[in-house]
């Protein structure tokens, strides 16, 4: 059961104090579970005012007007909604009232292309001691399988906000675990890990699987290596039976039927892939840049891969590596936190590596085989015409910012997050001449079976500040107000918006509880709100200082994806847009990070002394 929450009030919402009890019986990494508190359901005052503070500043006086009108309208249609969101929400079985919907609605109900609408990629550093590709494949094999370890125990640590744990319910999903396309809507599937103990590598299209156990004893370093080696010498190429999971949603279903249909031996095939820890693709390609392996890791050549799988790690010829994520039941975090620490482990040597030892009943890696026809060829020659064009119709530029990270932006006595904001904004503001609606990813994780919430990082003071950058008569003086306000502001988004306290999913929620024939009330009707929330730009920050490389796909054809990280001394972004000039846009992402390092830095320049 959840405690006893005391609401305290302050200022215009409501901050839930918790007494968090463990549960030692569920193990480390799931104690405190069932005592966090639920996701709350805002007033609908709070969230009518916060909307159209964050409309305000991309809309004209007429259209605000209009928007006030069918905001004080909505007031009096959503009353209804409202009750039946906190009857909804007040259910004992109910642990979060937005988990199941938005799980639905945002991605397993979602029917573009997996790759690249939501796959999401890290680039990894280089390995300077494993530039061979199966010594690097082996290498984070046996680390992830150490991460897999701790989560299968539930000796894993949870994750804490300000010193507050959060959900740590999606880690279940991480490992032996696929989506699968259906329909009308895809759904996961979960296999028992310890009944399950097997990898799958990919090379030139054929799968392999991998025991990761004989005996009860996992494979060491030395025998990974080696069972990688032989995937290596044994692959031939071979039809593209991966590009079945770029399909759309939809074609996607189909064309799983046809596969199943063509042969009972594919059923058996089909499970040993989804039931796998997670895919090892061995890739024959040998990316150099960072544009190149964002590429790489992102989408690849559309083929040797498994993309419904949530966690597939790729190692290239020359030993570059990184790590593609399927995000429907995970979001970026967990995954995150898996790569950061495989990385570690890794970089100082924290596990043994290096037993030499192999043993003699170490069996060969065994080819997973497909029976294919007619129907099945036709669906996999369709999905690589689709990936092929669906591909060209973007492009990618990586900003490796070297001038300074956080810990300059701390000495400025800013938030290093807000802070990378705004130089989105002022970069947006000078290839656009205005700011257009912004989404930045806001953890709700502290809550029960919590997600996100969206950041809208465009207020009247970020535009305001945008504005006066551009205007040649205001001084860095007075730039540096608007700017410190507009950090301010975005702070203040953000910590309501992780204390569940946005708007977006909260309208999303009410109108999920319109009933059939019932009249569709007049803020959804209005343009601003579906212009409110068509993310020009979409953008999060995941940093680690094991990663060159980050990013995801724009979610508009007229926007912009930037993944962003703030690293010690450096800030890197991902810029992916539907040819709307990515490399135009890295620019002024560069001119604006040191036009503000340039406002900022007087500020920090030490009193000349006097003679």
């Amino acid at each position: 059961m959840a405690p006893t929450q005391k609401r305290k009030f302050t200022g215009k919402h409501f901050k839930v104090a918790e007494a968090y009890k463990e549960d030692h019986s569920k193990g480390a990494m799931l104690r405190f579970e069932d005592s966090l508190p639920r996701l709350p359901v805002p007033t609908l005052q709070e969230t009518c005012e916060r909307y159209l503070k964050s409309i305000h500043p991309l809309l004209t006086k007429e259209e605000y007007a209009a928007s006030k009108e069918a905001v004080a309208n909505f007031q009096q249609q959503a009353s209804k909604l409202q009750d039946r969101l906190v009857e909804h929400a007040e259910k004992p079985e109910t642990k979060n009232w937005i988990a199941e919907w938005w799980n639905e609605a945002a991605y397993l109900g979602y029917k573009d292309p997996v790759v690249p609408y939501v796959s999401y990629f890290y680039s990894f550093r280089d390995d300077r001691k494993r530039r061979n590709p199966a010594k690097r494949a082996a290498a984070i094999t046996t680390a992830a399988l150490e991460f897999q370890r701790e989560v299968v125990e539930g000796t894993l640590e949870p994750e804490y906000m300000r010193k507050k744990p959060m959900a740590m319910s999606s880690y279940e999903y991480m490992f032996n675990t696929s989506r699968v396309a259906a329909e009308p809507s895809d759904y996961p599937i979960q296999y028992p890990p310890k009944e399950h103990q097997h990898i799958i590598a990919i090379r030139h299209n054929n799968f392999f699987k991998i025991p990761t156990h004989i005996d009860g004893k996992q494979l060491n370093t030395t025998e990974l290596e080696l069972q990688f080696t032989k995937v290596y010498k044994a692959a031939q190429t071979a039809p593209p039976i991966g590009a079945l999971t770029s399909l759309p949603r939809d074609q996607g279903a189909k064309a799983r039927a046809n596969l199943l249909n063509a042969s009972r031996n594919n059923t058996a095939a089909l499970k040993e892939i989804e039931s796998a820890s997670f895919v090892v693709c061995l890739d024959a390609a040998s990316p150099i840049t960072l544009e190149e392996r964002a590429h790489a890791y992102w989408h690849g050549d559309g083929a040797n891969r498994w993309y419904d799988k949530p966690l597939q790690f790729i190692v290239n010829d020359n030993g570059t590596a990184g790590f593609m994520g399927e995000h429907s039941m995970m979001d970026g975090t967990p995954t995150h936190r898996l790569s950061d620490t495989v990385n570690a482990l890794i970089v100082h040597n924290r596990l043994d590596f290096n037993n030499p030892s192999v043993r003699s009943s170490l069996p060969d890696p065994q080819a997973i085989r497909f029976d294919i026809d007619k129907a099945v060829i036709a669906d996999m020659a369709s999905a690589q015409q689709q990936f092929a064009t669906t591909i060209a119709a973007h492009e990618l530029r990586v900003q490796a910012y070297q001038g300074y990270g956080k810990g300059l932006i701390k000495k400025f006595k800013c938030s290093p997050d807000a802070y990378v904001q705004m130089i989105i904004q002022l970069a947006y503001h000078k290839m656009y001449g205005k700011n257009r609606p912004t989404y930045e990813s806001a953890a709700t994780r502290k809550y029960q079976l919590g997600r996100t919430e969206t950041t809208r990082t465009v207020s009247d003071e970020s535009v305001a500040f945008c504005d006066a950058m551009a205007n040649p008569e205001i001084g860095h003086a007075e730039c540096e107000q608007l700017f410190r306000k507009a950090i301010d502001a975005h702070v203040k988004y953000t910590q309501l918006a992780s204390d569940g306290y946005g708007v977006d999913r909260h309208l999303f929620g009410l109108k999920k509880c319109l009933k059939e024939g019932e009249e569709v009330p007049d803020l959804y009707k209005d343009p601003a709100y579906s212009y409110s929330s068509s993310w020009f730009i979409s953008s999060s920050q995941l940093s680690s200082e094991y990663f060159n490389g980050y990013g995801w796909s724009q979610v508009i054809d007229q926007g912009w994806g930037m993944a962003y990280m703030i690293n010690e001394n450096s800030i890197q972004f991902n810029v992916v847009s539907k040819h709307l000039g990515s490399e135009r846009m890295s620019h002024y992402l560069n001119e604006a990070a040191g036009d503000i390092r340039d406002m900022l830095l007087p500020g920090l320049e030490a009193p000349k002394a006097k003679l």
